[in-house]
């Protein structure tokens, strides 16, 4: 250790507001890698619905099906507020890397699990019912994780710097999903179309122990946040920190507005730009799956820098501008935007029947793939301003005692309930109305009410100190 780092060191011991950030990026990396594998772990299931509909339903109905799996893939996202309260309860009370090494474990074996479950054909209705323990089991540990490796990087982090530092974090979860559809990619191109509907599809979920274990290695070599680590030492922290942050009428209000003010907004614009527009390229635009993966995975590459410009820029401007400005975008562009991709899809050829008489579904016969990834791309800036500051804004609102149980609620809420549905809502609205966009209200409606709520009733919070509590 040199003799700066040293005094570093020794002036964080007796001065709070001094942070050392000799080891913060082994700290970013640590916090990193483990998030985006429970985010790959989380998402592969979605970047596969339409296999898994072909494999844990009954084939006669396939809009049906996909409605159901997207219903499985939504019961995860349900679960992840409760997840949030019950290991939110242990990083407050026992510490903040003991709680996401928990989950990180949990998640792996969860995703290890659905890769080696048998389907309808051979459990029945067992099927999909073992499925959606396995969801719910992955969301409660998804509940624990994000609050936690949040919390963990911006007690490390100095004041001034806290958006740029946790805008690594926040680039994780667009990470899985890239990782989700970049591993699929590979294993399509290793085998037949046949083969990987049959069991290739197997193969990105068992992937997942292997991650499992690199991760819980190194986040095994982590140490505890110097903050929570100096507030245990002095007795400050929350004996009961599900009363204090659940059952206090103050830290509700503050929870509520953070929910409906940032979190419900960011969490629609997030879904609706990465996740849903994947599924609809497939769906209603018929474009083959290859084709759809490989663009919105291109889009999501060049688009994730901008978490850390905008984590960044949060640090001199503000979190809220940002933010507000990013759900007000995208309320305004989500619109057109699909109408354009749309327009660049194409014609589609029809369905029809070959010699032998097998069916060739309908397809998208040209679509102009480098328009649509560029549209997409717009739609990830969007994403990229809602969600690169708000790690920050969600510690910087609450006190260190609770602020793993209190950071994680609202967040996984917003994420759990207004996003995780959204794929099902969305596409239940299509099916409906017979109208392709008609989806998109949903989002451009929540979008909408997190700009009001947010602009009248949401603080800045990018000068608060969290170093001095």
């Amino acid at each position: 250790m040199t003799a700066s780092s040293m005094r570093r060191n020794k002036a964080a011991r007796t001065n709070p507001r001094i942070v050392d950030t000799t080891g913060i990026w082994k700290v970013i990396l640590a916090s990193a890698i483990g998030t985006m594998i429970e985010w790959y772990d989380f998402y592969i299931y979605g970047s596969l619905a339409t296999i898994i509909a072909t494999q844990y339903f009954p084939k006669e109905n396939p809009t049906a099906a996909l409605l159901s799996t997207l219903a499985v893939f939504g019961a995860g996202f349900a679960a992840r507020p409760f997840g949030a309260v019950f290991f939110g309860r242990v990083g407050d009370l026992v510490g903040r890397k003991y709680a996401f090494l928990v989950t990180l474990v949990i998640m792996g074996g969860a995703t290890t699990l659905i890769g080696l479950l048998p389907g309808y054909a051979t459990l029945g209705i067992a099927a999909p019912i073992i499925l959606t323990l396995i969801r719910i089991l992955q969301g409660l540990a998804l509940g624990g994780e994000y609050g936690g490796a949040a919390v963990y990087v911006a007690e490390h982090a100095p004041d001034k710097q806290r958006g740029y530092y946790t805008s690594f974090i926040q680039i994780t979860a667009t990470l899985g999903l890239f990782v989700s559809l970049l591993v699929i990619l590979i294993v399509r191109k290793t085998m037949s179309a046949s083969a990987f509907s049959d069991w290739g599809w197997r193969i990105p979920f068992l992937l997942s122990i292997l991650l499992v274990g690199i991760s819980v290695y190194i986040r095994s070599k982590m140490k505890e946040s110097p903050l929570f680590s100096r507030l245990k030492e002095e007795g400050k922290t929350s004996k009961e920190p599900m009363k204090d942050s659940l059952g206090n009428r103050a830290n509700w209000k503050i929870i509520l507005t953070v929910l409906f003010g940032a979190a419900a907004g960011q969490a629609v614009i997030w879904y609706t730009a990465q996740f849903y527009v994947n599924t609809w390229l497939k769906t209603a635009l018929k474009i083959d799956a290859v084709t759809a993966d490989s663009v919105v995975a291109v889009a999501l590459l060049c688009g994730m820098p901008f978490f850390v410009v905008f984590g960044a820029l949060s640090d001199r401007i503000g979190r809220k501008k940002i933010m507000m400005a990013g759900n007000l975008i995208g309320a305004i562009i989500l619109y057109p935007v699909f109408l354009a991709i749309h327009a660049f899809a194409g014609a589609i050829t029809p369905e029809s029947k070959d010699a032998a008489g097998k069916v060739i579904p309908a397809v998208a016969a040209h679509p102009n793939v480098f328009m649509i990834g560029l549209l997409i791309w717009v739609l990830v800036l969007t994403v990229t301003m809602v969600y690169g500051p708000i790690a920050a804004f969600l510690v910087e609102s609450f006190p260190a005692k609770i602020r793993y149980t209190s950071v994680s609620v609202p967040y996984h809420i917003g994420n759990g309930y207004f996003g995780g549905f959204l794929p099902l809502i969305a596409t239940s609205i299509v099916a409906s109305t017979g109208n392709i966009y008609a989806g998109l209200y949903f989002p451009i409606g929540v979008a909408l009410l997190t700009f009001i709520v947010g602009m009248v009733l949401l603080k800045e919070t990018k000068d608060i100190s969290i170093h001095n509590e």
